[in-house]
């Protein structure tokens, strides 16, 4: 499975871009708003990718954080809905945009998107309305953007192991986490630190046992423009 991709863009086309990868040339397919927000031919790019194999075809989509790319393939996961449908709906609202349309049910938004007509904007929130909360709670550590430099190398260093009390080794998420980790999805949609900070204390005083999934949806839907 190739997972992501560095190297030189090599070239541009309507919906794909050309990645030189040391000699290599990867076509990957990617969205509008990808496409408009990659560098100049010969400078160094990097997508994380999504492989679509097919009896004959072989397809890499790309994708400029982790966070969209595991919306694309969420979308995927409901009937009706292909990967040219996928990129339509993440070029037009971007990952953000999508967890906000379908946790409020904005079936206008996605209808937006090219090619999605009103039934399947409909499926789309009515299947992926329960699943939107899961994937926003990790936003924060999944919105990373994909880095190149102009070596495109990319070093690992191994993540220092986390320390947990001994008493707390096995005990579940507090509610602070809960709190904090709705609070930081929150902000990663864009909405300030103090109305997330102030919805978030909000649901959290009228359900005490809400997790982040909950938190979230119930705080956008206060945070939402009153008609």
């Amino acid at each position: 499975m190739i997972g992501k991709i560095s190297g030189r863009l090599d070239w541009r086309g309507g919906d794909t871009v050309l990645i030189d990868v040391r000699g290599v040339g990867y076509v990957v397919h990617v969205s509008d708003r990808t496409l408009a927000g990659l560098p100049g031919l010969g400078e160094a790019v990097s997508l994380y990718t999504e492989l679509l194999v097919r009896e004959d075809l072989l397809q890499l989509f790309g994708f400029p954080t982790m966070l969209e790319k595991e919306w694309h393939k969420l979308l995927m996961t409901v009937q009706g809905v292909g990967a040219k449908a996928s990129m339509a709906i993440l070029g037009t609202l971007g990952a953000e945009g999508v967890g906000r349309a379908i946790t409020l049910g904005d079936q206008r938004a996605i209808q937006a998107a090219p090619g999605v007509g009103p039934k399947l904007a409909q499926r789309i929130i009515l299947e992926l309305k329960a699943k939107a909360g899961s994937v926003m709670a990790m936003g924060a550590s999944l919105a990373v953007t994909a880095q190149a430099d102009d070596t495109v190398l990319e070093p690992f260093t191994p993540a220092a192991p986390v320390r947990k009390a001994a008493n707390a080794a096995n005990a579940g998420p507090s509610r602070a986490a809960f709190t904090a980790d709705a609070l930081s999805a929150l902000m990663n949609l864009g909405y300030g630190q103090g109305d997330a900070a102030q919805a978030v204390a909000t649901i959290a005083g009228e359900n005490p046992e809400a997790d982040t999934a909950t938190l979230i949806r119930a705080s956008l839907k206060l945070l939402a423009p009153k008609a």
